[in-house]
């Protein structure tokens, strides 16, 4: 944890800190459920322009959800 607030320091900017903290937050959910992050991320990526187009729920996308959808199409 300390590791990471020194990391903060070298960002650059405001803009860039943010963004970092999105990546490291994803990352973080992705191990504590068990999931491969750049897997459940790539996917998230490829998905977001179709739930916006068709106005669908993204807490589908969350880890927990995410995970139970995943499990139920590859079983």
């Amino acid at each position: 944890m300390i590791l990471e607030r020194k990391n903060y320091l070298f960002c650059g900017n405001d803009a860039s800190t943010y963004w970092a903290t999105i990546v490291y937050s994803l990352i973080a959910t992705c191990k504590s459920a068990g999931v491969e992050p750049r897997t459940r991320i790539e996917d998230i990526l490829h998905k977001i322009p179709y739930y916006e187009r068709d106005e669908k729920d993204m807490t589908e996308l969350l880890s927990s959800n995410w995970v139970k959808s995943n499990q139920t199409c590859s079983e």
